[in-house]
């Protein structure tokens, strides 16, 4: 971002520090409701009435399958 600083075709609205530190908070918190949903989806698997194995085929489909709805239910 140095180079940025000493182009003079680049109009910044925000400082690049400012901006740097919106882009680790949007990334933080994407990463927090990752880890949220990735927790609801285990418990739910493990809530099956049918005994499924971590890391087994069935198990990655129905965790990719209900990891894709809770991620489209958070609009990511």
């Amino acid at each position: 971002m140095n180079d940025f600083g000493k182009r003079d075709e680049v109009d910044y609205i925000e400082e690049p520090t400012d901006v740097r530190l919106q882009i680790v908070k949007v990334i933080t918190d994407v990463l927090a409701v990752d880890d949220e949903v990735d927790a609801f989806v285990k418990n739910k698997l493990d809530s099956l009435s049918k005994d499924i194995w971590e890391g087994s085929n069935e198990w990655e489909v129905m965790y990719n399958k209900y990891y894709e709805e809770e991620m489209n239910k958070k609009g990511l």
